[in-house]
């Protein structure tokens, strides 16, 4: 069922490729070595001979690098050798390959923060107990300057709830005044996203905090009334609901004369479980479906896609434990943006009950379309606490946890999975048919395993095999997918529902485009600048127009820029297919642009975003994820 990979670069020459260690102010040392590029070199990818460059002198950035690698790369030798000391090079400088772990992620914000019921000229209830700063004279001596002349917060919804804070045009900002008054005093925040549900309220997380929730499930009556009033929250209130509202209200504030007790042994406060029938229908097949992707696939990120093409969207993975323990930073993976009309919430968990106090939970709080299970998590952190793919093999544990979530949901249950835990031993095709029997609505199935992690390419044959298992269960398969060929050439020869888009997603968010209007696009480099332009402003809309809002916006830009850089420009290919796992030789682009946006330096990247986003502040830093993003 794989396309054949047909071939590779028909590139034949010798090229010099010298290794330098840059970290003034010691001299460089240069370790040369000869490299030849033979005819059809498997991985490499086939760019026009005209935009490969021969002769490319490569350099580790040492600011790039963790103190592991540093000690590792023999700096301190390196710096023996400039004074004139000789240095063993053995065969070549060491390699810098895989991960850089434990990555520290640096928090910018102001130096004086400002009490936001200042921001908005309102009385503090805390007075001078109030622990941030109410001088705005004081702040705005300290306030780093101004990036830009216009606001998006402005130009979307004519107001800026971040005031004199704001890094945008901030002389146009309602300045503080005088003028707040006790009345205001203790009014609670408006909200500053109204294109955004699922927020954490702070009466939600105090009671989890204090662990008073109420798991259970409340009377059918109840859970209409609660869907009423979310619905008037999101305002998506159909006309029918609108007109019947005031005959609901009035029932329920009629007492009656004589108390009326119920026929029968069932009464409304009776735990009845929604019959299957009587659960929300999604049609899950044939749609663009956007995967879970942790760090990357945040709400700018989606919203980018859901434009481009991508008709369903999933939240970053989630974990149970530290959503019933009311934690901000997971609850902030829920977050949902209007535009997302088919949108699904991924979760992570090991204990049959945590789970099924969860889905209580999102039943009653969070406004979803489906929930996923993640079971494919490949992580050791994740793995280790019986999450993830550790789930395959504890069958008992999957089957009570799904079913605990399946009888309280009334929304579509999925399990993202991938082909088994060790390499060579797949398992998913006997767990789909009991996934099935469960009650699980749609199942995506990733073709590697947990060791094989992102080696070799994705088993499609097996993916094809589990989708006839699994019919008329929807199986999407996940892997590898980067052009409109590949997504139509596995769609047509199986019986899958359709294919998740992850890694394809992030390097071309315009994949989507391709697959709808089944063309490759041979997208500029403007073009690409434009659509980092627009994420930037979907961040700075999600996270704030603050200093603190702009560096979580610029972090996020760099990790997702890790993916981009690997986009190799259409018109410089000798033929339009790609694959992933293709590697290319060192090229230059049509344009210093996209010169620029095809660099795998990590201090290119950061180029790009003071482009969009000013320059970076004294003392900024940033550990790629990936150790070769240290070279250029």
């Amino acid at each position: 069922m794989k396309l054949g990979c047909s071939s590779l670069a028909s590139v034949l020459m010798d090229a010099t490729v010298s290794v330098t260690v840059v970290g003034p102010p010691e001299a460089p040392v240069v370790v040369k070595k000869t490299i030849q590029i033979v005819s059809e070199s498997k991985g490499l990818a086939a760019i026009k001979t005209e935009y490969i460059l021969k002769d490319y002198v490569r350099e580790v950035d040492v600011e790039f690098l963790s103190t592991a690698d540093r000690e590792k790369l023999g700096v301190n030798e390196i710096n023996a050798e400039a004074n004139g000391d000789q240095v063993s090079s053995g065969n070549g400088a060491p390699k810098l390959k895989g991960r850089n772990k434990k990555r520290a992620k640096a928090g910018y914000r102001d130096a004086i923060k400002v009490c936001s019921y200042v921001l908005q000229n309102k009385l503090c209830p805390y007075g001078e107990k109030c622990r941030f700063a109410h001088d705005a004279t004081s702040y705005l001596s300290s306030k780093l300057p101004d990036i830009g002349d216009k606001c998006i917060n402005i130009e979307r919804r004519g107001v800026c709830h971040y005031g004199m804070t704001c890094r945008f045009a901030s002389k146009d900002h309602a300045p503080i005044t005088e003028q707040a008054t006790q009345s205001n005093a203790g009014e609670t925040e408006k909200t500053f996203h109204p294109d955004e549900r699922n927020g954490l309220t702070r009466e939600v997380q105090r009671i989890l905090r204090k662990r008073t929730f109420v798991f259970q499930k409340r009377n059918r009556n109840q859970d209409v009334e609660t869907k009423k009033q979310k619905q008037a929250e999101d305002g998506q209130k159909d006309s029918a609901e609108v007109e019947l509202e005031p005959l609901v209200d009035l029932a329920l504030n009629d007492k009656p004369s004589v108390e009326e007790k119920p026929l029968g042994s069932v009464t409304d406060e009776d735990q009845i479980p929604l019959r299957p029938s009587e659960k929300k229908k999604l049609d899950f097949r044939n749609k663009l479906y956007l995967s879970p992707l942790t760090t990357v696939g945040n709400l700018p990120f989606r919203r980018i896609c859901k434009r481009l093409g991508a008709d369903i969207t999933v939240g970053e993975m989630a974990l149970a434990r530290q959503l019933l323990a009311g934690q901000q930073s997971e609850w902030a993976l829920m977050v949902r943006h209007s535009s997302e009309d088919f949108f699904g919430v991924q979760v992570a968990g090991s204990k049959p009950d945590e789970m099924k106090k969860l889905a209580y939970l999102l039943r009653s709080e969070v406004s979803v379309d489906f929930v996923d299970i993640n079971s494919g998590c490949p992580i050791d952190l994740v793995c280790n606490s019986g999450s993830g793919c550790a789930l395959m093999g504890r069958l008992p544990r999957m089957q009570g946890l799904v079913q605990n979530m399946v009888e309280v949901l009334d929304v579509p249950l999925t399990v993202k999975m991938r082909t088994g835990i060790h390499d060579g031993k797949n398992i998913a095709h006997e767990l789909i048919p009991k996934l099935r029997e469960w009650g699980v609505s749609s199942v995506s199935l990733h073709g590697r395993s947990k060791e094989q992690r992102y080696t070799k390419l994705a088993d499609w044959d097996y993916i094809a095999h589990c989708a006839e298992i699994a019919d008329p269960l929807p199986l999407f398969g996940n892997g590898d997918v980067m052009n409109f060929e590949d997504y139509y050439h596995y769609k047509e020869n199986s019986k899958i529902a359709g294919a998740l888009l992850a890694r394809g997603a992030l390097i071309k968010p315009w994949l989507f485009t391709e697959i709808k209007e089944k063309r490759h696009w041979d997208i500029s480099a403007q073009e690409r600048l434009d659509i980092f332009r627009e994420y930037t402003n979907n961040g700075l809309d999600h996270w704030g127009t603050d200093t603190r809002g702009v560096e979580s916006t610029r972090r996020f830009l760099l990790e997702w820029m890790s993916f981009t850089h690997r986009y190799i420009p259409l018109g410089i290919l000798e033929r339009p297919i790609h694959r992933i796992n293709e590697r290319p030789p060192y090229y230059c682009g049509r344009s210093d642009l996209e010169t620029l946006l095809s660099s795998s330096h990590c201090r290119d990247w950061i180029k790009v975003t003071e482009m969009l986003l000013g320059p970076v502040p004294d003392g900024f830093t940033f550990l790629p994820k990936h150790k070769a993003n240290a070279w250029k």
